[in-house]
């Protein structure tokens, strides 16, 4: 045994002063038909003592329902408007004023994220993204608002080359010195952080043979140590964090703050989606809430006290792809809770885990069959990312060409009389480039999206002769 798991075990059952470290927030996702009008919601947030707020627009009817809530706001550019923001200021100043001056300061809007996990965004949208943050802070201070308003862009890990151990993150060579170094750049001269989304369940389902569940959950566990810089880490979540600060580090910004605007665990997926359980989803959300409000920084960054957004405020209906998608929400539509976790110190005082859990996959029975051809039982814990079929030819053909192109895929097995160009379909093809993205990126999570168009297998997908990666 570990020396250190007794004194680990004692620590964590001992009573854990409630002084505030970090501060917690949520994504209010609408992809829905069920959901409360925006007065309710501000109502549901206020008595749950959650005072911030993601949206993934600038919805008036939000916005004037926040107004005079005393909730802080971060509001969103989408990625479709990147292009219009970044070629014409005039359109950012007119978006400023629509979405953020016509509002603020009775809507306390406190950011503006400008795009959101732009890289993995099929539509080739990265050029567009620092010409767009730059035009918009332009914006904001035209109307004086700049310093009370920053702006950033959500990441994804994906964004990063290596994260494991985290002493060796790093960005992805080709986006280093093209958008990297130039976010750094504009987040520093305008005191603002770095957003970064962050999905421990992601990680843990596609290696679940080799991530411990309570390391995962944020459960007492012995902890791993760093084998780079010999720090002990006691959760997944942390680990991650600090791959991005030591890809930050190497380039050296070590003077930029990170926060997290998304992250949650699913209550619900499919049969092949590992760990989407209530009782995991329960137990991620309810033990992150707690280290973020009663202890501050990582291992790498004692100090740094970090707020933190959960995705999501509901489940939301209409969201395409796997069971688990429709199921990171903290409330049905309804309002009721999906599971019992305080969002305060306060309620912290009486919180505890529920509990150990098996792991299992969600409660559906059947799933769609990841593709059509020959799958074999998974006994390794490895996945996959393959192509949507329903997604429709237009967006499988986007994420084929992206795949192929900016997104650095080998697609030379794929070619004209190589060993995985028969069968010459639309769907094999793309599945095959979307996974080898995938693994070239370390399964990280976001990675396997391309708009909708992709989702992720626990069991090897083949087309004919064609054995698709595990790794490179």
């Amino acid at each position: 045994m570990d020396l250190l798991t007794p004194l680990i075990f004692l620590i964590l059952l001992s009573p854990i002063p409630l002084s505030d470290a970090g501060s917690i927030g949520v994504n209010y996702g609408r992809i829905s038909d069920e959901l409360p009008s925006a007065f309710k919601v501000v109502q549901l947030l206020k008595s749950q003592g959650i005072n911030r707020v993601k949206i993934f627009d600038a919805d008036p009817s939000v916005l004037k329902a926040l107004s005079g809530s005393g909730i802080k706001v971060t509001v969103d550019l989408p990625n479709e408007l990147l292009f219009s923001a970044a070629k014409r200021t005039s359109f950012a100043v007119s978006w400023v004023k629509r979405n953020v001056a016509a509002y603020h300061p009775s809507t306390q809007i406190e950011s503006i994220a400008v795009g959101n996990e732009v890289f993995v965004d099929t539509h080739n949208t990265t050029s567009f993204l620092i010409p767009a943050m730059r035009n918009i802070h332009k914006a904001l201070m035209s109307f004086n608002l700049h310093s009370d308003i920053k702006i950033s862009s959500p990441l994804a890990l994906s964004a990063l080359q290596n994260s494991y151990p985290s002493s060796s993150g790093s960005f992805r060579p080709e986006l280093v010195d093209s958008v990297i170094k130039p976010m750094l750049d504009f987040l520093r001269e305008t005191g603002s952080r770095l957003m970064i989304n962050v999905y421990p369940f992601f990680a843990y389902e596609g290696n679940s043979d080799v991530i411990p569940l309570d390391y995962a959950l944020l459960r007492e566990n012995p902890g791993m140590v760093d084998s780079g810089n010999g720090l002990r880490y006691f959760n997944l979540f942390d680990a991650q964090i600090d791959a991005v600060f030591a890809a930050m580090s190497a380039l050296k910004y070590d003077d930029i703050e990170i926060i997290v605007t998304e992250t949650g665990w699913p209550s619900k997926g499919d049969e092949n989606e590992v760990g989407a359980t209530l009782a995991n989803a329960a137990s991620y959300n309810g033990n992150l809430i707690r280290r973020i409000l009663t202890r501050g920084g990582t291992p790498l960054r004692p100090k740094a006290d970090l707020t933190v957004y959960l995705f999501a405020l509901f489940n939301e209906n209409k969201k395409l792809g796997p069971t688990s998608e429709r199921n990171y929400g903290l409330f049905f539509p309804d309002e009721k809770k999906v599971y019992d976790i305080p969002f305060t110190t306060e309620g912290l005082k009486h919180y505890r885990d529920g509990g150990h859990t098996p792991v299992t996959g969600g409660d559906q029975t059947t799933t769609k069959p990841p593709m059509s051809g020959g799958v074999s039982k998974s006994l390794n814990g490895h996945s996959w990312c393959v192509a949507n079929g329903d997604a429709g030819e237009e967006k499988l053909q986007s994420g084929l060409d992206y795949a192929c192109g900016e997104g650095g895929a080998d697609c030379s097995s794929i070619q004209p009389g190589a060993n995985c160009y028969s069968p010459d379909t639309l769907e094999a093809h793309a599945s095959f480039a979307f996974n080898s993205y995938y693994q070239k990126k370390g399964r990280a999570g976001g990675s396997c999206y391309f708009g909708g168009a992709a989702y992720v297998v626990s069991q090897p997908p083949k087309y004919g002769r064609c054995e698709f990666p595990t790794g490179y």
